[in-house]
C-alpha cells in the first residue's frame, strides 16, 4: 500500500523557515507526480507546489520566489523549503502523489495518494 508520511511542520513567526519533509513508501517517486498542497480553516485545499515524472515544476503564485522543492529520489523523499513565511501561509500542509502524467500539477483532484498533513503557523 502507498504510504506518505509528512513531517517539518511547526510555528514560527512571520519571515522565518521551515522545512517539510514527505517519505514515500511503496512506490518510487519517480514514476508519480508528487505535490505540496495546503488547506486553511474554511478554506479549500489549494496547491502549493507539483512536480511531474519529468522534473517540471509548478509553483503556485502566492508561493513563487519563497518556496523550493527538492526531490530526494534515492531516499524516496520530498522536500518544501519554505523561506519569508507570512501569516497567510498558516495551514495544513499535505503530500500527494498520482501515478504518471497528470494535466494540473496543482490540482487536487488530480492526485490519488494523500499524506496525514502537518501543520504550520506562522504569526
Amino acid at each position: 500500500e502507498v504510504q506518505l508520511v509528512e513531517s517539518g511542520g511547526g510555528s514560527v513567526q512571520a519571515g522565518g523557515s521551515l522545512r517539510l519533509s514527505c517519505v514515500a513508501s511503496g512506490y518510487t517517486t519517480v514514476s508519480y507526480c508528487m505535490g505540496w498542497f495546503r488547506q486553511a480553516p474554511g478554506k479549500n485545499r489549494e496547491g502549493v507546489v507539483g512536480v511531474d515524472t519529468y522534473g517540471r515544476i509548478e509553483y503556485a503564485n502566492s508561493v513563487k520566489g519563497r518556496f523550493t522543492v527538492a526531490e530526494d529520489s534515492p531516499e524516496n523523499t520530498l522536500r518544501l523549503l519554505m523561506n519569508d513565511l507570512k501569516p497567510e501561509d498558516t495551514a495544513m500542509y499535505y503530500c500527494a502523489a498520482a501515478r504518471g502524467r497528470v494535466p494540473g500539477l496543482l490540482v487536487a483532484d488530480e492526485y490519488t495518494n494523500w499524506g496525514q498533513g502537518t501543520q504550520v503557523t506562522v504569526s
